[in-house]
């Protein structure tokens, strides 16, 4: 049986949405399927220059149904663009066709009327279309499940010495990239060293904290640089992902945990944290644990597996809930120095710490909008040969937050920040009466 017209509407759906979220797995992928019957199945996606391969072996391959009058050719597996897609959704919908494998725009890896009573095979594809393909598998068959087992290797073959290199076209510079931001990082983490150095009588806790965010934070880079190099000359991460995966997690609680100490005051303002300041990082802490298992979960799943997308809405809201709790403990500070800017006499001194819980307010809500819409946006538009800007550009805008950071919180030389004069002292006080109440 075909699939019926007036699903090729919600397979679009399904299917543009997964090449929306595609990771680029871009590695030596193994994947099992057991007794599926979904008719559109999105394997791996990669970026082909002109002179790639696929190299796709199956095995115990097994259908529901051994009717020997089914029609096989009606599954397989086939690599196909965005594009093309879409006008195969256009040719289903019209009646053009009645499955996917059939159509001229897709270019057909393997349909399963080849396989003539076997339960595998291997099969190599030459691609020469530079262009961002999608592997799928294809079941027009409604009332067939099928078993197997898939492993396919995506690559690109290098003009000079035809070695192979497994990273899409479009990450293959990722390697380099995440080297140099770590170098960058452990360039910060000297400097910061110094600094605290050099204003050591006026360091507090909160400073280590920072250098331990930055250190953390190049580990982290280090660990990502080692594994997107091996996965490019290997296909495998030979356990750096391992290494990536904790240092991520541990660079995310500190990070967020640092974010929320600032936001207090903690260590700086007052020593001692109140108990709903320690309530917000019990919940960011917990967050950023299942933030960090669903983020492995949809790296090394893929788009194919039956929780993928529910993963991956888990880590979107944990996400977004974390960057909504940090917020509170800097809102709380800032009403907390309005409050005491009427009563303690010290206005001069409660602006500026007011002015600066403010530009750090606003400052982390950019850098929140920038990483996790601008960067998305620009990941889903830019061509696939420059997907690696997107990584560039958080990248940036991570750095430029810590270095911002640490710029507004280092060490000073007198506490709490500098010393005033009267004439400043009233004309703070004029300025706090003139200001409108902070609101979000």
């Amino acid at each position: 049986m075909a699939i019926c017209p007036c699903s090729s509407r919600c397979l679009a759906l399904i299917f543009l949405t997964t090449l929306s979220f595609s990771v680029c797995l871009a590695e030596i992928h193994s994947s099992e399927l057991r007794s599926d019957g979904q008719p559109i199945i999105p394997l791996d996606v990669f970026g082909f220059t002109h002179n790639g391969r696929l190299e796709l072996h199956v095995s115990q391959i097994s259908l529901s149904n051994s009717d020997p009058d089914l029609d096989l050719s009606k599954i397989g597996f086939f690599l196909c663009t965005r594009d093309s897609w879409l006008h195969v959704i256009q040719q289903l919908g019209e009646g053009e066709i009645t499955c996917a494998l059939k159509s001229k725009v897709v270019k057909t890896v393997y349909s399963f009327d080849g396989l003539q009573g076997n339960t595998s095979f291997d099969t190599v594809c030459q691609m020469t279309d530079a262009d961002q393909f999608t592997l799928v598998f294809a079941n027009c068959l409604q009332k067939v499940k099928v078993s197997m087992n898939v492993r396919s290797a995506m690559y690109n073959l290098e003009d000079k010495n035809g070695r192979r290199d497994y990273l899409s076209a479009g990450k293959t510079v990722l390697p380099r990239v995440y080297f140099l931001f770590a170098l960058i990082y452990l360039g910060l983490a000297a400097i910061w060293v110094r600094v605290l150095h050099k204003k050591r009588l006026t360091v507090f806790r909160i400073h280590f904290f920072m250098l331990a965010v930055v250190l953390l934070k190049a580990v982290n880079l280090l660990c990502e640089a080692e594994d997107k190099s091996y996965i490019k000359r290997t296909g495998s991460a030979h356990g750096w992902d391992v290494l990536f995966y904790i240092f991520s997690f541990l660079k995310g609680i500190s990070l967020f945990t640092l974010i929320v100490l600032i936001g207090t005051g903690w260590s700086f303002l007052k020593p001692y944290l109140q108990d709903k300041e320690k309530t917000v990082l019990m919940i960011v802490i917990p967050l950023q644990v299942v933030a960090n298992i669903a983020q492995i979960v949809i790296d090394e799943t893929g788009p194919y597996g039956h929780d993928w997308f529910t993963w991956k809405q888990v880590f979107l809201l944990v996400d977004i809930l974390c960057c909504c709790a940090v917020l509170f403990p800097i809102v709380w500070s800032i009403k907390n120095l309005r409050e005491a800017a009427r009563t303690d006499g010290k206005a001069a001194v409660n602006l500026m710490k007011l002015t600066l819980f403010r530009h750090y307010y606003v400052v982390f809500i950019c850098y929140i909008y920038f990483t996790r819409v601008v960067v998305y946006a620009l990941e889903t538009i830019t061509s696939y040969r420059y997907l690696w800007t997107s990584t560039v550009a958080g990248e940036l805008a991570t750095l430029a937050f810590f270095v911002y950071t640490g710029y507004k919180f280092k060490p000073e030389a007198h506490n709490p920040y500098f010393v005033i004069d009267d004439d400043e002292e009233e004309a703070a006080a004029e300025q706090l009466k003139l200001e409108d109440e902070f609101e979000l």
